[in-house]
């Protein structure tokens, strides 16, 4: 499809002034501060942010550089053929990404060990903001046991500024629509004075999520200075709703004050592992991004507050033209609304900072690989907005991350298949082509020499060397080893978590290259909803998701038997080989202690508020004993 079209679209769309805001009731004026799209006080940049951007890229840049040019010389003196210019341009692709998170960690341990940044001396302004829940599908106790729990915390402290939470039904299935309703209605009954819960359910879900929210923004929007989105799993502390609040409160040129989610209510092997990652070396990560994103940072799609104005203002998303013509919607929205928030001249920022601030994560392998399809879906679709008019180039490099993330998997694979093909140089490579009887092919090098060796070790080191930084820096965020139940635990944990990240590692691989073509061969339909609860699969299901990798793994382990393949490729092989158990192993369930967080072995007050709650909804509200789980 053409860029004019493109442009076209979010011209006529999401124009600042021109977007969902039109019919905002209640008596609300877009023009009073949002003249052409103009933020308040955007002219104040952050003073620190270019250095911070050259210290985060520059290093990723040079040591890309100058590993294409230690590889260039393992192949022929005799010029360089194009299949070895492929072969190059894929490391350097992948050892980039690589070393910039390398980088990314780095600032955030510098950050870190600085003071702690001074609070805004600006005058907080009271504000009315609507907590927005919009779900489909999901279980009513799981959703409505979350907003008891938060409404009553945010009661509990009280404060400067007033909240109400909207429940945004698009549930199609009728028997937990008719949950919902009963449970709101009993919540609503039970919530102590001066509490706001309201609840609404759309006919038609259309456009998902993207038009939950256009119609809350278009019926009830004007009304409120700020909403903040949650997810049906999303947990949030009163305290860190109160500090986002008051951040925006406090800075009249934001527009989104994203925080960081941080993972929790993992029991089985796979999510706490992700909940272990998240929870020790994600704190660093995310200080580094917050740093060089400065006020062009991203939004999540939940967890973040969001001046309702400004979004409403600008942030209306088109339909777009497929290469069929049938118009599509933006699935990953977020990405692209954060853009054309900073686009009319708003900041995006992120405060990673926030405690208190919660998601859950997928409790299986393949429920995990199920939600990757979608995401991935929809990022791959933010290679085709790259060059809409007025984006930020940070914008523009947050669209170009997101999509990277997927296609490194592919890049991957070919890497993979072209180790295996290449073999050692002594003509006992797979494709004998590759070898001195034929001279008009290149002669590849010996894997097995020291030099080259060095370079495979560095790259697996430069894997592993942000999860120890990460640990480096833990104590600076205010964390102790007696958080994770004592050092020899810690280390354990941590031993557990990188070892089971190895064995995943290559599954995962496959399994995002599948989801890259089932994306361009248009074979990923729908969104279905999350399954939040997991649950272990069956033999059959097993081994239909994941038959690729085990044929891999059977197809490398016959090459490494034969001699044809390299040695280095043993742990990759275990990996894929072991695919079908492995996945089978990620349901299991952990005792606490085992890759426990903080969050595990000190439960944060508001989790044991909302589980309690959620008992109490299914038992005496619902009707029920288990939870629902949601429809495919």
């Amino acid at each position: 499809m053409p860029q004019q079209a493109f442009d076209r679209a979010f011209r006529d769309s999401a124009a600042p002034g021109a977007g969902l805001g039109d019919s905002l009731p209640n008596g609300a004026d877009l023009g009073d501060s949002l003249s052409n799209g103009a933020a308040p006080g955007d002219s104040l940049s952050h003073p620190d942010v270019a250095l911070w951007r050259i210290l985060a890229f520059s290093p990723a840049m040079v040591a890309t550089l100058a590993l294409g040019w230690v590889m260039q010389g393992w192949f022929t003196a005799d010029g360089t053929t194009a299949l070895e210019w492929v072969l190059l341009v894929l490391i350097a692709f992948n050892f980039f990404w690589i070393t910039f998170t390398v980088s990314t960690v780095l600032l955030g341990l510098c950050s870190l060990s600085r003071s702690r940044p001074k609070t805004a001396r600006t005058r907080r302004r009271p504000m009315r903001v609507a907590l927005l829940v919009p779900v489909y599908n999901e279980d009513p106790a799981y959703v409505l046991g979350n907003a008891r729990s938060m409404l009553e915390d945010l009661h509990a402290i009280g404060g400067l500024h007033r909240y109400e939470m909207f429940i945004l039904s698009d549930t199609r299935n009728p028997e937990t629509a008719a949950q919902e309703e009963r449970g709101v209605r009993a919540l609503q009954a039970e919530l102590p004075e001066g509490l706001s819960l309201h609840y609404r359910r759309r006919a038609e879900n259309t456009a998902r999520k993207v038009g939950n929210i256009h119609d809350w923004v278009t019926r009830w929007g004007g009304a409120y200075e700020a909403m903040l989105v949650l997810d049906a799993d999303s947990l949030m502390t009163g305290r860190a709703i109160v500090r986002l609040t008051d951040a925006l409160s406090r800075d009249p040129g934001a527009g989104l004050i994203q925080s960081f989610p941080q993972l929790i209510g993992a029991r089985s092997v796979f999510g706490r592992m992700q909940q272990f990652a998240n929870g020790v070396y994600g704190l660093a990560l995310a200080e580094g991004l917050a740093r060089w994103t400065g006020h062009e940072g991203n939004y999540w799609g939940h967890n973040a507050i969001i001046r309702t104005r400004a979004f409403a203002a600008c942030a209306g998303l088109p339909e777009l033209p497929t290469l069929t013509g049938a118009p599509s919607i933006i699935m990953s929205h977020d990405f692209v609304e954060a853009g054309l928030l900073r686009r009319a001249g708003w900041r995006v920022r992120f405060l990673p900072r926030i405690r208190g601030s919660y998601e859950e994560t997928p409790a299986t392998l393949i429920d995990h690989i199920q939600r990757d399809r979608r995401w991935c879906q929809g990022n791959l679709q933010h290679l085709r907005l790259l060059g809409t008019t007025g984006f930020h180039a940070m914008s523009r490099f947050h669209l170009a991350h997101g999509a990277i993330g997927y296609l490194m998997a592919p890049v991957w694979f070919a890497l993979l298949v072209i180790w295996a093909l290449i073999g050692r140089d002594d003509g006992g490579s797979v494709l004998t082509y590759f070898s001195e009887a034929n001279p008009t092919r290149p002669s590849w090098p010996d894997m097995s020499e020291p030099r080259h060796v060095a370079v495979i070790i560095l790259i697996y080191a430069m894997l592993l060397l942000p999860k120890l930084l990460s640990v480096v820096a833990l104590p600076l965020t205010g964390r102790r080893m007696a958080d994770y139940g004592g050092t020899g635990r810690f280390l354990l944990s941590m031993l557990t978590e990188i070892l089971l990240a190895i064995l995943y590692a290559p599954i995962l691989m496959v399994q995002q290259m599948i989801a890259v073509l089932r994306t361009v061969f248009g074979l990923q339909k729908g969104w279905a909803p999350q399954a939040r609860e997991g649950g272990h699969y069956r033999l059959r299901a097993l081994l239909h998701c994941h038959a690729l990798e085990t044929l891999s793994g059977v197809a490398l382990w016959i090459g490494i038997a034969s001699g044809l393949v390299s040695l280095w490729l043993v742990p990759i092989a275990v990996s894929l080989v072991l695919a079908v158990p492995l996945s089978a192993l990620s349901s299991l369930r952990l005792p606490p202690g085992w890759m426990g967080t903080a969050e595990v072995l000190k439960e944060p007050r508001i989790t044991r508020a909302a589980r309690h709650y959620r008992s109490l909804l299914r038992q005496n509200l619902l009707g029920q004993d288990r939870p629902v789980q949601p429809a495919e």
